[in-house]
């Protein structure tokens, strides 16, 4: 089985994600001056107002054949990337991606087709092509299709196809200056700088219409130091959905100091011990922890298939008293925000676990039929081309009572870490491991000598089990979530301590 992974953005990754059978225009450094008065032009596209008549006739020859439910989605991408290495810029990208996909759920079974031509004739070939796995079942009647309202937990203030590249460049410039300002031994700069605009339109065989468009802004700064006898390369991310206001809430100075400050702390790295080990784990990124180790195995598609640990623990104590998760779609602007989900949920706040007792999981439809549960939210694709499937979006360990300086000054002896790069888990058993990019000595209470080639290694119900304090100073940080399909999403924690940790070390 493939291990589910998760980790910070990577440069030139959102073209993966959004260029799958798409447009793709390419300019080199000489034709950058062209784009600085480009805007994007990123409307909706015209094809994807389809009236809701075509999509009616859609979904009935998606159940002619039989079938419990069946929907129609329509995606229209328009994206844009400009990389900036060592002060030159080096690339701009812009692509165009759009299709549409036809469903059918008959039983336990699922079909699904798609086009990427949105006419209702190819909709038409891609229902019949979907409704062969129902054959022979009773299919269900359609019921009349009606526009569907759904709350926004997205505000855009300066729309995305409103600004000139002249402004993305800027932005970019004023973060390659500051971390070259920060110290000499800043000897390498990388700025990637992307975004895209994502419009969706679904409608299903319970008469739902909905549609929407979704921005999304990734902003990357890497700065790599070295001062002649060691290097690293330290990487700092900001991501939200959102308009180009985000740089008045998050200056691009504040994301390249933050960057560079790492890359000249850890040139002082030495080797990291290895053992069993407490370790104090800063707030924000770190949360990617237990999406990981703890959000993938209570994904329901694994739960329905009777596989993984937390089958059959619902209303059970699962973990620490002090540990409460949560997974919320609805967090105002975060990168794993929703307003709905791919199959047209409305996005919820989950609490998955309370103070240690197993209370939900995250569904789809699918799921959500099998499980005789409600639909949470979470049926997540990552394009058109893709069926949805129960996703995380912004899981988090909730808010604690701990000061965080009391946390550190209360262990003796252990590992703190400052900085995950990302990891991967088994979902089956729990077990996972997660490299440490930045991470520090604790000696007497106190956070002392870096060290470099840390890793942590254990299990899910050994991690939450172990937690014995849960800071007050909740925070986040933005992904990208593996699991056969990509998916964008934000991990989240407190300061926390873990008892007891399998710490992989490279020191001799």
């Amino acid at each position: 089985m493939e291990k589910y992974n998760v980790r910070d953005i990577p440069r030139r990754r959102f073209l993966e994600l959004s260029m799958k059978g798409g447009l793709l225009i390419a300019a080199t450094p000489t034709l950058l001056s062209q784009l600085v008065s480009c805007k994007s032009g990123a409307k909706t596209a015209p094809e994807m107002d389809m009236d809701k008549e075509t999509l009616a006739r859609v979904i009935a020859k998606a159940l002619e054949k039989g079938g419990n439910f069946a929907d129609v989605y329509l995606e229209n991408r328009i994206s844009r990337q400009i990389v900036m290495e060592e002060s030159k810029f080096k690339s701009g990208l812009y692509g165009i991606s759009q299709g549409a996909g036809v469903r059918v759920i008959s039983g336990n079974k699922t079909g699904y087709a798609y086009t990427d031509e949105i006419t209702e004739e190819k909709l038409m070939q891609a229902a019949v092509i979907a409704s062969y796995v129902a054959a022979g079942s009773n299919p269900v009647i359609p019921a009349a299709i009606a526009v569907a309202s759904s709350p926004s937990f997205i505000t855009v203030m300066q729309p995305l196809d409103q600004i000139a590249d002249e402004r993305r460049i800027e932005i970019m410039k004023r973060a390659d200056q500051s971390e070259r300002d920060y110290d000499q031994r800043i000897k390498m700069t990388m700025i990637d700088y992307s975004d895209e605009i994502r419009g969706r339109v679904i409608a299903n065989s319970e008469g739902l219409y909905l549609k929407s468009e979704l921005p999304l802004m990734f902003f990357i700064v890497q700065a790599m130091s070295d001062d002649g006898n060691a290097r690293h390369m330290a990487r700092e991310r900001l991501s939200q959905h959102a308009g180009f206001e985000m740089f008045e809430k998050v200056t691009p100075e504040t994301v390249a100091r933050n960057a560079a400050r790492e890359a000249i702390a850890m040139l002082a790295a030495e080797d990291a011990p290895a053992g069993i080990m407490d370790v104090v784990m800063q707030n924000g990124w770190g949360g990617v922890l237990v999406h990981e180790a703890v959000g993938h195995p209570l994904e329901a598609d694994n739960i329905a298939k009777g596989i993984g640990i937390f089958t059959g623990k619902m209303g059970q104590k699962v973990a620490a008293e002090c540990f409460t998760m949560v997974d919320d779609g609805t967090l105002p602007n975060f990168r794993g925000t929703i307003n709905f989900d791919d199959e047209g949920t409305e996005a919820r706040r989950n609490v998955l676990i309370e103070k240690g007792v197993l209370t939900g999981f995250m569904t789809d439809v699918l799921s959500a039929r099998q499980l005789s549960m409600g639909r949470t939210g979470n049926g997540r694709r990552e394009s058109f081309r893709y069926i949805p499937i129960p996703r995380m979006t912004n899981t988090f360990i909730d808010t604690g009572k701990d000061k965080p300086e009391d946390i550190l000054s209360s262990t003796k002896k252990g590992i703190y870490v400052q900085s995950l790069s990302g990891g991967s888990v088994n979902p089956i058993t729990g077990v996972f491991n997660f490299t440490c990019r930045e991470a520090y000595l604790i000696e007497n209470g106190k956070k002392t000598t870096p060290v470099r080639g840390a890793t942590l290694i254990g299990s899910c119900r050994d991690v939450i089990s172990n937690i014995d304090a849960v800071g007050n100073d909740l925070d986040f940080g933005p992904g990208i979530c593996g699991k056969g399909q990509a998916a964008e999403v934000t991990a989240g924690m407190p300061t926390v301590r873990l008892r007891g940790i399998n710490v992989g070390g490279s020191k001799a």
